[in-house]
């Protein structure tokens, strides 16, 4: 019984690199044998993808090359190679837009969400670079190897930029979001303190008004209303401003700080 393979049947290449791929493409990676090239790749990954899709690349003793998804020649790298920089553009706008404060800027979420696309991008693209790499020592006469390998380390280098400067600019975010937080929390931290002193400095004062039933004598509760009642929430108004003012108003070591 004949065994099922990943490579194409039409394709001549050795039994030993048919016997060396299992029913999944598994990692990316070159088999060399008999002066004949295999690069195991794999396309660039899609959000919220399970199971990556993989792509055969073989060029035979006479430097022809063949792939399962983009046709013959050497054109057929530089397609696959142009997938991963259209996929890298298109992560780089969506960073650039933060960091230009374009219309719609990133928001916490969103880095998030770069940062889930851009790290199996990088990792994809570092072990491209490795396959290359090797790609082009078992095959150093090929020139086509040197230029794809160059395109790969391109590719590598701009996705481990990006991933750092993506990081970078969320830590940032993050701290500046907690100093934000943390400032609002003294800010109320010391408006509930100047409260609890007022609090204390007239508890006394209520508590011995409330026990021996102060009732003054001014006259006013003979008045007709409602001038009374409205000098009353006049003074209070006023009150609540003033002691408004006060609470806004930083203490004297805050003062202090720079």
């Amino acid at each position: 019984m004949q065994k099922k393979s990943l490579i194409p049947s039409t394709w001549q290449v050795p039994e030993e690199f048919r016997d060396r791929l299992g029913r999944r493409i598994g990692r990316q990676r070159v088999m060399v044998a008999e002066g004949h090239l295999l690069l195991v790749l794999r396309a660039p990954p899609e959000p919220d993808e399970e199971t990556r899709a993989g792509r055969l690349f073989w060029r035979d003793p006479g430097g022809e090359w063949k792939s399962t998804d983009h046709g013959t020649g050497p054109n057929c790298i530089s397609k696959h190679l142009a997938s991963y920089e259209e996929a890298v553009d298109k992560l780089e706008h969506l960073e650039m837009q933060s960091n230009t404060g374009g219309t719609s800027p990133l928001q916490v979420d969103d880095y998030f969400v770069l940062l889930e696309s851009l790290l199996p991008l990088h990792r994809s693209t570092t072990h491209q670079y490795q396959v290359f790499q090797e790609a082009r020592k078992a095959i150093p006469e090929d020139r086509d190897l040197i230029n794809f390998r160059d395109r790969s380390y391109d590719l590598d280098r701009q996705t481990q930029l990006l991933y750092s400067s993506t990081k970078n600019t969320l830590d940032f975010d993050i701290a500046r979001r907690a100093e934000q937080q943390a400032r609002a929390s003294h800010k109320m931290a010391t408006a509930a303190h100047r409260l609890n002193l007022m609090a204390g400095f007239f508890f006394p004062i209520a508590t011995l008004s409330a026990v021996f039933g102060v009732n003054m004598v001014h006259g006013w509760e003979n008045q007709p209303g409602p001038i009374p009642f409205l000098v009353m929430i006049g003074v209070g108004l006023m009150g609540g401003v003033f002691l408004t003012l006060i609470l806004q108003q930083p203490f004297s070591e805050d003062r202090e700080k720079p």
